[in-house]
């Protein structure tokens, strides 16, 4: 399919974030009362089912697209995303899902920062000039030096940072394999994972739970749908600033449903990590 029509892409990019959002939100309920192992493991159980049944359906079918010349990586990305969403989840918990995604934010910033060690990238000055004043804004975020900095806060910040180096294996899988593949392996590889740790922290679940554990597997597969249509229809580079929607829709999501206060340094600081990550996400484009 022709990648041309920006407007869909724009469309469906922000209803993926809120997707992802509601998923979120979601799981930081689950993960309030059952332990996170728990949760992840069942949605990834979900998860896996969805992508063995996507994949199934492409051309060539399960045989073609779960070759690889480099299984090593392939493994590496699946443990390194299913470790995120559970350090993500853990932090929704601490901090609630305003904070933790101001934080998270820096992930764009991250990936910059580490393309060049890791893909062996050039970095321009302008970008590292972004990337420094990105952190500044997290800085304002976690307010360190002032009597009132949690560990805690570093808890998205590991998340986002795990999240960018899934994001620069991705890219490096991409120069040998097929998106599809990278899907089929990520969805696996968690699953098979996550059940070899999750299993260990079983607990019963009430029946209304399992009402809400359903509809997170349900937006977990369609948000990773809508966003493969998002690419189909667009380029990345143009639609990817719009992903920054996140952050507004679980904002409004824990102020109105579970009740918490966002503080004046957690806007400037998210603003600025969201302008700095923005300027890196042109100039790659510019570049590229």
């Amino acid at each position: 399919m022709e990648k041309h029509n920006f407007r869909l892409g724009v469309i469906l990019m922000i209803l993926t974030t809120f997707v992802f959002a509601s998923q979120d939100g979601i799981s930081r309920h689950l993960a309030s009362e059952y332990n996170v192992m728990m949760i992840v493991m069942i949605r990834y159980w979900f998860f896996a089912l969805f992508v063995i049944a996507l994949v199934s359906r492409h051309k060539g079918g399960l045989r073609k697209v779960i070759k690889t010349e480099q299984p090593v990586v392939q493994v590496l990305r699946g443990l390194i995303l299913v470790t995120e969403i559970c350090v993500m989840v853990w932090a929704f918990t601490l901090l609630g899902l305003i904070e933790s995604h101001a934080i998270f934010t820096s992930y764009p910033l991250l990936i910059a920062a580490l393309s060049a060690p890791i893909l062996g990238e050039k970095v321009g000055w302008r970008r590292w000039a972004a990337i420094g004043i990105g952190f500044v804004g997290v800085l304002i975020i976690l307010r360190p030096g002032f009597g009132v900095f949690s560990p805690a806060a570093l808890v998205p910040l590991t998340s986002a940072l795990l999240f960018a180096v899934y994001g620069l294996l991705t890219r490096y899988a991409a120069r040998k394999d097929s998106s599809m593949t990278s899907f089929f392996w990520t969805g696996v590889v968690g699953a098979v994972a996550m059940t070899a740790v999750g299993i260990f922290y079983w607990e019963p679940m009430s029946s209304s739970d399992w009402v809400w554990m359903g509809i997170l597997c349900i937006t977990g597969a369609l948000g990773h749908y809508l966003l493969i249509r998002t690419y189909e229809v667009a380029e990345a580079s143009s639609v990817q600033p719009f992903a920054y929607m996140q952050l507004v829709f679980a904002s409004v999501i824990g102020l109105t449903v579970f009740q918490e206060t966002v503080e004046a340094r957690v806007i400037i600081g998210a603003a600025i990590v969201i302008l700095a990550g923005l300027f890196t996400l042109w100039r790659e484009r510019q570049k590229t």
